[in-house]
């Protein structure tokens, strides 16, 4: 019997290891659920709930969060992610820069508890919601998926046009100047997310 304080039994937590050596040994498993931040903050949202990914704490360090969300640029799903409440600010700031600062989303804080509160609208206006004030407690953020037509989407699907160009013989530029026009996208846009996609082949 596995037992947690709070909370889902696995879910962000390390008891998914017990559970794992319990399948192992053909041991019986039954799950009782708990309250769960990521079910409850994508519900709170207002955002799409019918396809979702958890992607667990942003990382600490800047360098690597605005990687982690390098990775996210072209999700498709709605996006939950936990935050620490003294780095949401500057957490807000790399996804802006990242993922556009209309990107629609969430920030739900103390979920369940006495000063629980959704806050709702892009990115540009959460992070002035986090400039102003002191933030405490859990924070879970909910971030929607890049939108089919959007720019970023666009983008994306430019890049696997310039590549099957590139595969076919024609050079860079000329592959990035076809496709520009194909896609009805100004061309430094098309080189921006080919050498952004060409970093994070590396």
């Amino acid at each position: 019997l596995v037992v947690t304080d709070a909370g889902m039994p696995t879910i962000s937590d390390p008891g998914f290891r017990l559970m794992r050596d319990a399948i192992a040994e053909n041991l019986p498993t039954v799950v009782i659920p708990g309250p769960s931040a990521p079910t409850m903050a994508i519900a709170l949202s207002g955002l799409p709930t019918d396809r979702f990914t958890f992607e667990g704490f942003s990382p600490r360090a800047q360098g690597a969060r605005r990687t982690f969300y390098e990775k996210l640029r072209f999700e498709e799903r709605t996006m939950v992610i936990f935050e620490a409440p003294h780095r949401l600010h500057e957490s807000l700031i790399d996804a802006a820069a990242i993922l556009g600062d209309s990107r629609k989303g969430a920030i739900c804080r103390e979920m369940t508890k006495t000063y629980e509160e959704t806050i709702r609208g892009t990115l540009a206006e959460l992070i002035v919601w986090a400039s102003s004030r002191e933030i405490l407690g859990e924070i879970t953020l909910v971030f929607a998926g890049v939108e089919e037509g959007s720019e970023i989407k666009s983008a994306h699907d430019a890049v696997t046009r310039v590549r099957e160009y590139e595969a076919a013989g024609m050079d860079r530029k000329g592959a990035i100047a076809t496709v520009a026009d194909e896609f009805d996208l100004p061309k430094k846009i098309v080189y921006a997310a080919v050498v952004d996609a060409n970093k994070m082949s590396r």
